[in-house]
């Protein structure tokens, strides 16, 4: 495998604008509790008509890069990119689980508010090009490379169904769901801000 100055003399390195290495960090507790407080409480809606192509999804970035890469680097350590901005070498830490990945292959990028769970939050209304703004949010903490099968086992579950298997980041993770459904004017149900609520008060 070529090393990163290798790349970078031949040419092949995938060149970004400077980012910061995490997701953009979350309101603090007592902002997302006053925030959980003007969300609309509201029966979760229905799933008829969602689908995932109802939210374009790894828009292009920069150059070859799109929002899935560029997560990729933003979240990993050492991260090298070819010259298709396709991660060949890096580290992941998963925040979800404590787990640490060495192949790209083995980490998902995860909706912090799943695209159905927003679809039955007020996101059905939303244009195309709403939705896709919405899936590939870089400017709020929506997005986050984790571990493939613990995303997977996340699926578009809300909070009163799934929390992170790492409890020391389950306070961020309440955080970080608050602050994108009040960014983007969603909704929530009732057991699921009685489980928000639960988790900020902790913080």
């Amino acid at each position: 495998m070529l090393s990163a100055a290798t790349l970078a003399a031949t040419g092949l390195l995938a060149t970004a604008p400077a980012a910061q290495a995490a997701p953009p960090t979350p309101v603090d507790a007592a902002t997302a509790r006053a925030y959980l407080a003007r969300l609309t409480t509201t029966p979760e809606g229905s799933s008829s008509g969602y689908s995932r192509d109802r939210f374009p999804h790894w828009s292009a970035q920069y150059g070859t890069c799109n929002t899935r890469e560029v997560v990729l680097k933003r979240d990993g350590v050492g991260v090298v990119q070819n010259a298709s901005c396709a991660a060949v070498s890096g580290r992941w830490y998963s925040e979800f689980d404590g787990a640490t990945w060495t192949a790209a292959s083995d980490v998902d990028i995860d909706h912090m508010v799943p695209l159905a769970e927003a679809w039955r939050s007020g996101a059905n209304s939303w244009t195309t090009a709403q939705r896709q703004g919405f899936a590939n949010d870089l400017a709020r903490p929506q997005l986050i490379a984790v571990t493939d099968n613990v995303n997977q086992a996340k699926g578009d579950k809300d909070p009163a169904e799934w929390l992170p298997p790492r409890t020391a980041y389950v306070c961020t993770y309440a955080r970080m769901w608050v602050q994108v459904k009040h960014h983007y004017g969603l909704t929530v149900d009732t057991a699921e801000k009685n489980a928000l609520q639960g988790v900020l008060n902790g913080c």
